[in-house]
């Protein structure tokens, strides 16, 4: 399994911080850095929140091996044609190391504070699916792009210079609703990206995942299977016992319980084994202590 690291971008990212976390996750061997997409949070207090792409063209000019991308970026926040475009650009620059993680987006309050329009979710989703098409074509086909939606239209519209990479950067796509988003995933993307899972949550969805494989004439062995969730990483018994009383419960299998992957090295290690055993192939641990760069190398060391 490879472990790689997620922030939420809205949680107070700056450049004073990003650039020492993304040397830091490269030089202590995490597999990659990911990040939310986000103006704001859900309620107030407001923290700094550095723009994605900005930060990711960073990244993918300041380091060499670890994949990167958004977790994810919405397309209610830029047109398709730019986040194509942008995708491409840093992919190349990057040597072709970035994962696009798309979504349809879901936070009310960011999307009414800065003039975006979310749609409900039917709509929204529907116009997801557009994004989805034109982006993917855009970046996995060279001839012209000519579509007629009911959010977009395009025509004859060329993607230029080429990605380098063939078919430039792979498409992900997160969730874990069965209904709407691993529909979507079977069509579109090279990687589902569940959410918070505990291992038989995970492998339920993933034999779902596969039916809808099938039905679209896919391998299931074509979709990267990666799971975003929580991180609770103590040193010792002492301070887990201490983390567990300041959280209101009395053992780790509670924390566990939510998806969440928590414990000592050797716990945590022992969890993400059963992950990859239902068949996890990439854990995207979010780490919100985002200046405890002593305390990312200390968990590298207990668990990496």
């Amino acid at each position: 399994m490879e472990i790689a690291i997620m922030i939420e971008g809205q949680a107070g990212v700056n450049w004073d911080n990003w650039r020492p976390l993304v040397r830091a996750v490269e030089e202590l061997g995490f597999a990659g850095l990911y990040r939310s997409d986000h103006f704001t949070n859900p309620n107030p207090p407001d923290y700094d929140s550095l723009e994605l792409w900005m930060s990711l063209l960073w990244l993918a000019d300041h380091t060499e091996r670890i994949e990167f991308g958004p977790l994810v970026t919405p397309v209610s926040f830029r047109h398709p044609a730019m986040t194509a475009r942008m995708a491409s650009a840093v992919d190349d620059l990057s040597g072709g190391r970035l994962t696009l993680g798309l979504g349809a987006g879901w936070q009310e309050r960011e999307h009414a504070n800065y003039s975006y329009e979310l749609l409900a979710v039917a709509p929204r989703f529907k116009r997801f699916e557009e994004a989805l098409f034109v982006i993917a074509r855009l970046l996995q086909h060279d001839d012209p792009v000519t579509f007629k939606g009911e959010y977009y239209q395009f025509n004859e519209a060329v993607l230029l210079p080429r990605p380098k990479r063939p078919g430039g950067p792979p498409i992900l796509i997160g969730g874990n609703g069965p209904k709407r988003t691993l529909p979507v995933v079977a069509k579109y993307a090279r990687e589902w990206n569940a959410v918070y899972q505990t291992p038989e949550q995970f492998a339920a969805l993933s034999v779902q995942l596969d039916e809808l494989l099938a039905a679209q004439g896919r391998n299931p062995g074509e979709v990267r299977r990666s799971l975003m969730t929580g991180l609770l990483f103590a040193q010792d018994d002492a301070a887990l016992k201490v983390m567990l009383r300041e959280r209101k419960v009395d053992t780790v299998d509670e924390i566990r319980a939510r998806g969440v992957v928590a414990g000592t090295g050797a716990q945590i290690v022992d969890q993400l084994g059963r992950l990859a055993e239902v068949g996890v192939q990439r854990v995207m641990l979010q780490w919100f202590a985002l200046d405890d760069l002593d305390g990312l190398a200390a968990f590298a060391a207990a668990v990496l």
